[in-house]
C-alpha cells in the first residue's frame, strides 16, 4: 500500500475562507506591535515608570511634608494612584500614535493595508497592543510604590480601578490612532502630545483635589475627561473621589464608543492613508 499526497482542496467558490473575524490576522498585528515596543523595553516601560516616580519624589518632598493630608488619606497616597494612571494613559497614546504613523514616515503603510483584515480588526490589534504598553507601565509603577515607605497603594475596590484604569488607557490608545492617521509628520504627534495630553494629565487633578479650586477653575476641571479617569482610578485605591464615580464611569463609556467609530470610519475611509 504506497502512501498517496493529500490533495490540497480550495474551498467552494464563493465561500468565504475567513467568513467572520480574521483572528488569526489580528493575533498577528497585535503580537508585531508587541514585540515592537517590547525590543525597546528600558525606553518604552522602565523609562515611563522610572519618570512617573522622579514625579513622586519630587511632589512629595515639595508638598507633602509636615504631614499634609488630601481627602483625609496623606498626600503621598493620594497622587500615587494618579501617577499610576497618567503614565498608563501617556504610554498607551505614545503607543497607538506611533504604528500608522511610522508606516506613513517610512512608506511600510502597505504592510497594514495589505492583509485581509477589516478595519474593525486593524483598529482592535493596534488598540490591544496600547492597552498592553499601558497596563505593563502601570504595574511596573504600581510594583515600585508598593516598597515605598508612607504609601498606601493597595487597591480598595477593585472593580473600580480596573473600570476607569481600562476605560483611560483605550481612551488614550484611540486618540492616539486618530493622531498616527491625521499627521503627516512626527512633529504633529508631537504637538498633539505637547499641547493635549500632557496639559489634560497635570490638570486633571492629579496632584491636588478639585474642590478647593475657584469654581471657574472646578468647572473647567469637570469638563476635562481625564479629571474622571484619575478620579474614578483613585477611588479605586483610596475609596475617596472628588468626582461623581457612576457618572465618570458612563461618560468615559460613552467618551470612547465615539472615539472608537471616528477612528473605525477614518481607517475605513483611508483618509490620509489609503490616498
Amino acid at each position: 500500500m504506497t502512501d498517496q499526497p493529500k490533495k490540497f482542496m480550495l474551498p467552494p467558490q464563493g465561500e468565504p475562507v475567513i467568513p467572520f473575524f480574521n483572528w488569526g490576522g489580528m493575533r498577528a498585528l497585535y503580537v508585531k506591535e508587541v514585540r515592537r515596543f517590547f525590543k525597546v523595553h528600558l525606553q518604552t516601560i522602565w523609562a515611563p515608570a522610572i519618570t512617573t516616580l522622579l514625579y513622586l519624589v519630587i511632589f512629595t518632598v515639595a508638598l507633602g511634608s509636615g504631614g499634609r493630608q488630601v481627602l483625609g488619606v496623606p498626600f503621598a497616597s493620594f497622587i500615587a494612584p494618579g501617577l499610576i494612571m497618567m503614565g498608563m494613559m501617556q504610554n498607551a497614546f505614545a503607543n497607538s500614535s506611533f504604528s500608522l504613523l511610522a508606516g506613513k514616515m517610512q512608506g511600510t503603510i502597505i504592510d497594514y493595508l495589505m492583509p485581509p483584515l477589516s478595519s474593525g480588526e486593524l483598529l482592535a490589534a493596534l488598540v490591544g497592543a496600547a492597552l498592553t504598553r499601558a497596563v505593563l507601565v502601570g504595574l511596573a509603577i504600581w510594583l515600585a510604590m508598593l516598597f515605598w515607605p508612607g504609601i498606601d497603594v493597595m487597591p480598595q475596590h477593585p472593580v473600580a480601578m480596573l473600570w476607569f484604569g481600562l476605560m483611560g488607557a483605550i481612551m488614550l490608545s484611540l486618540l492616539g490612532v486618530i493622531t498616527s492617521i491625521w499627521a503627516d509628520k512626527f512633529d504633529h504627534a508631537a504637538a498633539v502630545t505637547n499641547f493635549v495630553v500632557a496639559p489634560l494629565s497635570l490638570l486633571s487633578g492629579t496632584f491636588y483635589s478639585v474642590d478647593r479650586l475657584h469654581p471657574g477653575f472646578q468647572a473647567i476641571s469637570h469638563a476635562n475627561p481625564f479629571f474622571y479617569v484619575i478620579s474614578g482610578f483613585r477611588f479605586g485605591f483610596i475609596g475617596l473621589s472628588d468626582s461623581p464615580i457612576l457618572v465618570g464611569a458612563i461618560a468615559l463609556l460613552l467618551l470612547n464608543a465615539v472615539l472608537t467609530a471616528v477612528s473605525y470610519a477614518l481607517l475605513d475611509k483611508g483618509w490620509k492613508i489609503k490616498s
